[in-house]
């Protein structure tokens, strides 16, 4: 008997919904899956599993993979399961969990991979789990934490860290976590550095519960092994700063003829900060770790170099020499101190000009109308000083290599050696302060 069209469309929607119903009804074959409380469940618990099995329910809302072999969670490994709200996988062999494992799981309140052994987790899935009320990464292999990593969390309550490989915590770790009353962080290898101060002062004036804090201890330095955070002692530790100067020597570095750019970055700060130079030229960003050359100015074996002098040279002292400066040198040059407790950096604009031209660039008409405007800057032993606290223009003048002369800067005098900066002669050199 021929169907109408009515009748056609009829039954194409309920084949439409028996696939629904049947898809609703799927379960993977290691798999049971049921309603329980209200809640989609899918058990797949000590069934020896060594992957993720497709095939589950759109609808779950609890799955269990506990107890299993999973290696690995490769990226949209729960893609299937929208709706996820509690994710188990505790007692695996898990390693590692690629980005966009979980990420799509923008429903999820609890999520157990504790007793894994993980050691590469993609931190930045996290971001996406702004329902994550309950998070369990104990007896793990992490040895890294993002400061970022909670930034999105701002529904978790309780975080569980504990019997992992932490040496170190970044400051501000927590910051993001304000619904947070319960916190794991015992059992972990902690270096008591300046780095870690931090975190004692914040256990001691939270009001989040944190258990065991006898086992909140360090391993290192040898000194303070097995010294509970909380009864840390006052160390020596001081946030960075720099100071970028013109220096007239250079602790006895062997100096070329020929032009030399002398900068010098003076370095505080505990415990000591490492120095970088970042250098923006012409020819594109050029990237020092201080020091790559020892005190004769030649390349440190452990430094890749063109040649045995670099074309620009940074000592260990904080120095940096830029022998045969010119109009390829010019640019930025910034020192940046870091250390466990933060940053500090100090840049300078170099430009390169004869007199008379200075007016036709920028930073020259930037220095003449500071000329018109009576401010500027002086030099007091060699050593940039700006003359008001929004001045940052000062000039040097070059010589050329040959015969040394005296310098003289607004009345100051100082003799220095051959081949580098002079006051006072040829060629005109414009320096832009700025510290940030």
């Amino acid at each position: 008997m021929p169907f109408s069209a009515g009748g056609t469309m009829q039954e194409l929607h309920l084949l439409w919904w028996a696939v629904l119903l049947g898809l609703a009804q799927a379960c993977p074959e290691p798999c049971d899956c049921g309603e329980k409380y209200g809640f989609q469940i899918a058990d797949c618990a000590y069934r020896d599993l060594e992957a993720v099995p497709p095939g589950f329910p759109a609808n779950v809302t609890t799955l269990s993979l506990s107890a299993n072999r999973l290696p690995g969670l490769p990226g949209g490994a729960f893609r299937e399961v929208p709706l996820l709200q509690s994710l188990w996988l505790a007692h695996n062999e898990i390693r590692t969990v690629a980005a966009g494992a979980l990420a799509s799981l923008s429903h999820l309140k609890s999520l157990d991979l504790s007793h894994n052994l993980i050691s590469d987790f993609a931190w930045s899935d996290l971001h996406n789990l702004s329902a994550l009320q309950l998070l369990k990464m104990d007896s793990n292999e992490l040895t890294f934490i993002p400061r970022d990593a909670f930034r999105s969390l701002r529904a978790l309550r309780s975080l569980q860290l504990n019997h992992n490989r932490l040496h170190t915590l970044a400051e501000g770790t927590f910051a993001p976590l304000t619904a947070l009353s319960h916190l794991q962080i015992n059992d972990n290898p902690f270096d008591c550095t300046c780095g870690i101060v931090w975190l004692k002062t914040w256990a001691l004036a939270t009001a989040v519960s944190i258990p065991e804090q006898d086992n909140i201890a360090c391993t290192s330095p040898h000194v303070l092994k097995g010294t509970p955070l909380s009864r840390l002692p006052p160390l020596p530790c001081s946030a960075p700063s720099v100071q970028l100067s013109y220096q007239p020597s250079q602790d006895g570095a062997e100096l070329r003829p020929g032009f030399v750019l002398a900068l010098h970055c003076d370095v505080d700060g505990q415990p000591a900060p490492q120095l970088h130079w970042h250098i923006q030229i012409p020819s594109g960003i050029v990237e020092i770790t201080s020091p790559n050359v020892g005190t004769d100015g030649r390349a440190l074996p452990s430094t890749p170099a063109a040649s045995s002098q670099p074309r620009f040279q940074a000592f260990a002292n904080g120095s940096l020499l830029i022998p045969d400066f010119g109009k390829l040198e010019e640019g930025t040059y910034s020192c940046l101190a870091t250390n466990e407790l933060g940053s500090a950096e100090s840049s300078v604009d170099v430009a390169l000009a004869t007199p008379g031209e200075g007016g036709e660039d920028t930073l020259g008409r930037r220095f003449h109308g500071k000329a018109v405007e009576g401010k500027g800057c002086y030099t007091v032993d060699n050593e940039v000083q700006p003359s008001g606290p929004e001045d940052n223009v000062v000039i040097i003048y070059l010589s050329r290599a040959g015969n040394p002369e005296a310098a003289v800067a607004e009345g100051v005098p100082g003799q220095l050696p051959p081949g580098l900066l002079l006051l006072g002669q040829s060629l005109l050199l414009l320096l832009f302060l700025t510290s940030f």
